[in-house]
């Protein structure tokens, strides 16, 4: 479903472009060359402006739509973070249970089963 909006968009996209292009500036040529005849004909420079324009506008919501579209089926599987999700959960609290010994218990323990090493200088009595 994405790839087949993803074309779409693209089609759109050219098209878009091709007649934002197509039309005539209107700011350039204030006054000069107003020939042709009054008849209000369809292919007319004043119809074909108003085709124009009508296409462009109606491109420009079809773009809007899939832009919209796309961005809403990117995020439709994901949910949304929460602060919440990072605390241990049970199966982290069971595995320091299992253990039977807190944290610093456990850090006391392994200090205690690593033999230390003898001084080689003088030693100090042991404060009681």
């Amino acid at each position: 479903m994405e790839t087949v909006l993803i074309v779409i968009h693209l089609m759109v996209v050219l098209a878009l472009v091709a007649l934002v292009l197509l039309q005539r500036s209107e700011g350039g040529a204030l006054g000069m060359g107003g020939g042709g005849g009054s008849g209000g004909g369809f292919m007319t420079s004043r119809g074909t402006a108003n085709v124009l324009t009508r296409g462009t506008a109606i491109l420009a919501a079809v773009f809007f739509i899939t832009s919209l579209s796309l961005a809403l089926i990117s995020r439709w599987d994901e949910r949304p973070g929460s602060l919440l999700d990072n605390v241990p959960t049970a199966v982290q609290s069971e595995q320091t249970q299992d253990t039977g010994r807190g944290l610093l218990e456990q850090l006391q323990g392994n200090s205690q089963q690593q033999a230390p090493a003898q001084p080689s200088g003088p030693q100090v009595p042991a404060a009681q």
